[in-house]
């Protein structure tokens, strides 16, 4: 039997298009997934949509399963959900998460899947490759009961590292946004809003995910003394200044990155799988529903990804959604 799939492709800077793809059979030791959500994360696939990704940060960009090579044409995306159809009998018929791009049936090896857990439905789970970045941005943060704590830039990554921190005992977090329509999505969270200049000091902890100078500089302003700003944006290319005369060193302030590919040194013990596994038991939560901004038909992606790019259809996570006869 003759098999395809439909995958979306980046045909070119700012043009998108849905290609049919041969499908081959699932081998030993490997899985036919049939997609039932993917889900569109704004700052990166825009950025690779327009292609903006610099030459000497592509091999450092490329995704898991990506094809093709940057600019263009490329197949790229890596938060996709579907229903195992072949592969090993403990896995068929499971909801499973998998770093794949934007494709309605595909082939990996079974441990590229992770299974979902039954209290997760499978249009939530999207959020996993977010929420188990934000995981490991708070393994390296290590916040600690009581801390006063910020998170500076109220995107996906942002705003999933405040959901997490809504749940830590006695924490004061108040995440900080130059849009203020991010309220109301604090507000779902179950943390405090705040726009830049009105945001409290005297922080122990500053998590910066806003991709801006000004925004890092914010962040260190919001220190208390010997306080730590974890580093979660990319850059790029680009670079920054940081006002690290002042107060930075009478204060003893500290500015750490956080890398989103390996595991936290201080977790060393656990695995990048245990990583996302412990994500999608988060996911349980139905306050993180307040991340997917939108929804559209896996046909509509062509049309779909220019106004996300522009910003004229606003979004944290674009969820896009796979017919059934697929």
């Amino acid at each position: 039997m003759k098999r395809s799939a439909r995958a979306f492709w980046v045909a070119a800077p700012g043009v998108g298009e849905i290609r049919d793809t041969p499908l081959a059979a699932p081998g030993e030791g490997e899985v036919l997934v049939r997609a039932l959500y993917s889900g569109v994360s704004r700052g990166t696939e825009t950025l690779v949509f327009r292609g903006g990704v610099p030459e000497n940060q592509r091999s450092v960009m490329r995704a898991p399963f990506q094809e093709g090579d940057f600019p263009a044409p490329v197949k790229y995306g890596y938060l996709s959900v579907g229903v195992v159809e072949e592969g090993p009998a403990a896995l068929v018929g499971r909801t499973v998460f998998c770093l794949y791009p934007h494709q309605t049936r595909y082939v990996v090896p079974a441990e590229a899947v992770t299974v979902v857990p039954d209290a997760v439905p499978a249009a939530r789970a999207v959020l996993a490759g977010t929420v188990e970045t934000a995981v490991n941005a708070l393994w390296d943060a290590a916040p600690l009961v009581g801390d006063r704590i910020a998170v500076v830039g109220g995107g996906m990554v942002g705003c999933s590292v405040a959901a997490l921190l809504a749940r830590f005992p006695g924490v004061r977090t108040q995440l900080v946004d130059a849009d203020p329509s991010r309220a109301k999505t604090a507000e779902a969270l179950g943390v405090d809003f705040a726009l830049p200049g009105d945001a409290r000091g005297e922080c122990d902890l500053v998590v910066h995910a806003s991709a801006t100078e000004q925004g890092l500089a914010r962040s260190l302003e919001l220190l208390a003394a010997e306080g730590t700003v974890v580093e979660l944006s990319w850059y790029g290319d680009r670079r920054v200044s940081l006002p690290l005369g002042e107060a930075f060193h009478s204060r003893r302030l500290t500015v750490r990155s956080s890398q989103v590919g390996t595991v936290s040194p201080a977790r060393a013990r656990r695995s990048y799988a245990d990583r996302l596994a412990l994500a999608l038991d988060l996911l349980a939560d139905p306050a993180l529903d307040a991340l997917v901004t939108g929804e559209s038909a896996f046909e509509d992606l062509p049309a779909v990804l220019p106004g996300l790019a522009s910003g004229e259809i606003p979004a944290l996570c674009h969820r896009v959604r796979y017919p059934s006869d697929t």
